[in-house]
This record gives structure tokens, sequence and C-alpha cells, in this order.
């Protein structure tokens, strides 16, 4: 696979565990654990696509997602939004947003794994068949 991650999340386990899996599939995984200054990090690392906390120190992950989305220089960037809250009004609001896809806490490293390949492919169809 590869490419480029950007993980925002402020759990140390989680970082380290969602950074493991996709290095070792060949991705770059660059990380970053604030709200405020998130749309700097993403601006600078220019990602492939985002795993975005929904609690974050700072600001929400919602409100991240919808100024990522309103800005036409991130708004196509896939987001796969991670939360310990399952709750459906969660789900709901995610996907209002704009999340590609939403995941709760706990997974499973082939959960994040599927998820961050079948949305790289999506994102990325390649060349069209002749």
């Amino acid at each position: 696979m590869g490419g480029r991650v950007l993980l925002i999340e402020d759990e140390p386990n989680i970082i380290e565990a969602i950074r493991f899996i996709l290095s070792r599939d060949g991705w770059a995984v660059d990380t970053h654990s604030d709200g405020k200054s998130a749309l700097d990090a993403v601006a600078r690392r220019r990602p492939d696509l985002i795993i975005l906390d929904v609690m974050l120190p700072g600001r929400s992950g919602y409100d991240i997602l919808s100024d990522l989305r309103a800005d036409p220089e991130t708004g196509a960037i896939p987001v796969l939004m991670l939360t310990a809250r399952g709750q459906k009004k969660d789900r709901e609001l995610a996907e209002r947003v704009g999340a590609n896809r939403f995941m709760t806490k706990p997974f499973s490293n082939a959960e994040v794994l599927d998820a961050v390949r079948a949305m790289t492919a999506t994102a990325d169809p390649g060349p069209a068949e002749p």
C-alpha cells in the first residue's frame, strides 16, 4: 500500500497501535494530538488520509472536520473518525459533517487497516480501464 496518513489523536496507546499497524503496511504516519492546531498540521503535512479522534484537547474532531470539508485544499481528503462514543447520534453527526468512515473504540487492528485500505482505494481509483 503506502501513502501518508495524519493521525490526530491524543491517547498515546492508540497512537502507537495505529502507527505500528499502518507503518508495517507501508504507510508514512504522522501524528498530532491537539485540536486547536490540527488544521495547521493538515496544511503542513498534506496527508492522503486523516484519522481523526472526536474528543481532542482544544477542539472537537467534528469542528475540525467541518473546517476541512469547507476548504477546497482539504475538502476531498478521506477522513476516518474515531470515537469512544458510538451512539447513533454521534455516527449521524460524523456523517453530516463529512466523515467517510466512523469507527468506535475499542477497535481491532484489522478493522483500522481494512478501513484505511478501502478509503484510499476509493479515493484513488487509478487510471480508467480502456
